[in-house]
This record gives C-alpha cells, structure tokens and sequence, in this order.
C-alpha cells in the first residue's frame, strides 16, 4: 500500500490592492471569521467561469461597493490552510468610483504607507505588505 496522499483542493483568490490618491484599501475580517478582527485585502474566491480579475471587480463590488479596474498582477502565493492549496493572486487595482463601505467587513480604512503600519495583517499578506512597504514610492508615484 503506497502512502500517497488525496490531492488537495485548489482554491483560487484574488486579493485586492486598492489604491487611491497614494494610499491604500484595507479590511477587517469579521470577528466571527476564522482570522477575525485581521485585516487584509479585499478580494474573494474565484467563482467557475470568471477570471481572477472578473472576480476581483465582483468581490470588490459585492463586499465594498465601489468599483475597481484591476491593471496589473504584484505576485502570485501558494498557501496551504485546512488541507486546501490556496492560490492567492494580488492584483494593483485602480479605484474607480463609490465610497467604500463596510458590507461583508468589519471595518474598513484607506492608509497610506507610514500609517499601514500599525494594522495586524493575515499571515499570507505579510510578504507582498513588506514588499508594498519597501518600493511605496515606485508603486504609487504620481
């Protein structure tokens, strides 16, 4: 007997980095999430049919209620969590238009990069935090 194991279930998300005017859009899970009370990017799974960045605009839009255009791909991460392979796609999005407001959040904040410090962020966003951290300035010039 050979000890192979199922295959994961493959889970795609695309997190938002929403930006405006320099500064960034931020989520707080709900407390009663797993994670609760972390904040993140928006984003959401990937629904049969639709492109991470079809999903991206839907999330956005479901969760937020504004509209966003995703314009490029920052990096892809593969996480495992409760026996799934998740596939996390961070997407720069340009804010487009609405005011944001909390719908499928706890709370929810535009930062810039000094004040984006202070936040407790999931553990699968940390890395691509640091790399937004470090390079603020060729991301987001003017």
């Amino acid at each position: 007997m050979s000890g192979s194991k199922d295959p994961l279930e493959i889970l795609e998300v695309g997190c938002a980095i929403i930006h405006r005017q320099r500064e960034l859009l931020i989520a707080q899970r709900n407390l009663e999430d797993s994670f609760g009370g972390y904040w993140e990017f928006p984003g959401g799974k990937r629904e049969a049919g639709e492109t991470i960045e079809e999903c991206l605009v839907r999330e956005v839009r479901e969760e937020l209620d504004i509209l966003v255009r995703p314009h490029r791909l920052l990096c892809r991460k593969d996480v495992e969590s409760s026996g799934r392979k998740i596939v996390l796609c961070f997407y720069f999005c340009e804010w487009r238009e609405g005011e944001p407001r909390a719908g499928g959040w706890r709370d929810f904040r535009w930062v810039s990069n000094a004040g984006i410090r202070p936040y407790v962020f999931l553990p699968g966003d940390l890395e691509v935090l640091k790399d937004l951290e470090l390079h603020w300035e060729e991301y987001f010039k003017s």
